[in-house]
């Protein structure tokens, strides 16, 4: 079996930060894996320990400087990882759900992946539809916001046995026939931390780059059809009040404002 896992670098702000452009600027910005992309490398990793001859294979779209984060997903027992990154992804200012697809799909129709687990969204962009998106494409079923995967069944079956959330808190209990696309919600399990062992292991193995071309792509399949026209920071509706000194003196403060606005009056 191979599982394939989506993983994406996102960037992380700090508190204080300065809009260059249509950009935060880069000087504010840290880089880390997504958090919903760590489950999914998990869930991975699990279905690979708990059968016989399953790869993990990792795809993401990032420039070199993304590497590093992909080595951490190496080392929690990642097989290998593919990087895509072109002259043509570098000079696009945004790429939408349709670019991810296209690229993805190739990738996919190359590896004929068994199954695909993608995070049911990344934290910069949120656009939360690649995963169903990149189902569609390949033809396959999928489910989504998946948070429990039966492993057992998945060995034993070759069917993906999965409970995913619904609208209003409800939760639906399913079959998928495999190959298949999951796109897995945070808290199916409990990401694992690199032990130093398996990131020593994580720096010999392969992160095989792509460009497009290597993937029978051209720039025309990344060009995007929504357009960034203006980055701002919202205007905050309501003012915080920040209470100074001990904590006896903020609670006499709160006590002040709670009176004024008639609170606990009668």
């Amino acid at each position: 079996m191979k599982v394939l896992v989506t993983v994406k670098e996102v960037a992380e702000v700090e508190d204080d930060f300065e809009i260059e452009g249509t950009q935060i600027g880069e000087q504010f910005l840290e880089y880390d894996l997504n958090e919903w992309d760590d489950y999914a490398v998990e869930e991975a990793v699990q279905i690979q320990e708990a059968g016989d001859d399953v790869e993990v294979v990792s795809v993401t779209i990032g420039p070199e400087r993304s590497e590093e984060t992909i080595r951490m997903a190496l080392a929690k027992g990642v097989d290998r990882a593919i990087r895509v990154w072109d002259d043509a992804l570098e000079d696009a200012e945004l790429l939408d759900v349709a670019a991810k697809t296209r690229i993805l799909r190739a990738v996919v129709e190359a590896e004929e992946p068994d199954l695909v687990l993608t995070g049911v969204q990344a934290s910069d962009d949120s656009f939360g539809a690649t995963g169903v998106s990149l189902a569609d494409a390949i033809g396959s079923d999928w489910a989504a916001v998946v948070n429990a995967l039966d492993i057992d069944a998945l060995h034993a079956e070759n069917v993906a046995n999965v409970r995913r959330e619904l609208e209003g808190g409800v939760e639906e209990l399913t079959e998928v026939d495999l190959p298949a696309v999951l796109t897995i919600q945070t808290g199916i399990n409990e990401p694992r931390y690199a032990s130093l062992r398996g990131i020593r292991q994580a720096q010999s193995k392969e992160i095989a780059p792509q460009t497009l071309d290597d993937l029978g792509l051209g720039v025309a399949d990344v060009e995007s059809d929504l357009v960034l026209t203006e980055m701002y920071e919202p205007e905050s509706e309501s003012e915080a009040t920040i209470f100074d000194g001990s904590a006896e003196e903020a609670a006499g403060q709160l006590a002040t404002v709670l009176r004024e606005k008639g609170v606990g009056a009668e």
